[in-house]
């Protein structure tokens, strides 16, 4: 007969773990001898070699002791079935894994890839990071509005920021954090605003599919906000019959005339 020390020493395991396996039911406790101490047999080791075993194996504890009891038909499909919940977990861990990898980049933290992608080319302009942050938090209010046209949205994006023009475009507005409201290139910037707003125009794409005019007004204020130079380049704009700056219109000659609103 054995000693709970001797078992656990022939299956591999702790004293500590036979203990809770008596505690769980995997490991039936045996009957005390007259000094008061629990005395093992090999059909016990045989158990508890086959609780090591399985637990080993990643077979949840839980599961433990139905393939222990299980017929061999019922113990493969037990353990097909145990496989296939680790499969799906090591798939969810690497998804978190890669979702954690792309955190670590900053960026990605609410930002779908498409997005990452066209604000490093931004940068890739020589952008000043602070103009390059400030596009970031409106695209990260603008992915979160519409998730599903997001990567189309960007698309889009690419294919315009292949304009010289609005390659220079982006380079004064990266300028703009540090000119003062007076500055005369505020109105070199609202030309080459309205050269593009034009040719957008002619081409048929100043259309807007935002989910609500307060979203809309939510953009607008946020660009105010960043720079005394961007209220007035927007007021420079609604004279010359522009108005909005997230959904641009243009407005109609009478009105402007009218100063209409």
């Amino acid at each position: 007969m054995l000693t709970i020390s001797q078992l656990a020493r022939y299956a591999g395991v702790t004293v500590r773990a036979v203990r809770h396996y008596h505690q769980i039911g995997l490991l039936p406790e045996p009957e005390r001898d007259r000094s008061g101490y629990r005395t093992y047999d090999a059909a016990a080791v045989v158990r508890l070699i086959r609780i090591h075993t399985l637990a080993e194996a990643g077979v949840p504890l839980a599961r433990v002791q139905d393939l222990l009891d299980a017929a061999p038909d019922e113990f493969v499909r037990g353990v097909e079935e145990i496989d296939a919940a680790l499969r799906a977990e090591v798939r969810r861990l690497q998804a978190t894994r890669r979702r954690l990898t792309r955190l670590a980049a900053g960026e990605h933290l609410a930002l779908p890839a498409s997005v990452v992608e066209y604000l490093d080319r931004v940068r890739g302009l020589g952008v000043d990071e602070r103009y390059v942050e400030m596009e970031r938090d409106a695209w990260i209010m603008v992915a979160a509005q519409v998730p599903e046209q997001i990567d189309a949205i960007m698309a889009k994006k690419h294919l315009e920021l292949d304009d010289p023009d609005l390659q220079r475009l982006y380079l004064m507005l990266s300028d703009v954090l540090d000119w003062q409201v007076d500055d005369p290139r505020v109105v070199e910037l609202a030309d080459l605003f309205e050269k593009l707003m034009i040719r957008a125009v002619e081409a048929g794409e100043i259309t807007g599919n935002w989910p609500d005019e307060g979203f809309v007004d939510l953009l607008d204020a946020t660009t105010v906000e960043s720079s005394p130079v961007a209220e007035r380049l927007l007021a420079i704009l609604q004279e010359r019959g522009w108005r909005g700056w997230t959904q641009i219109e243009r407005v109609p000659e009478e009105r402007v005339a009218r100063g209409t609103p």
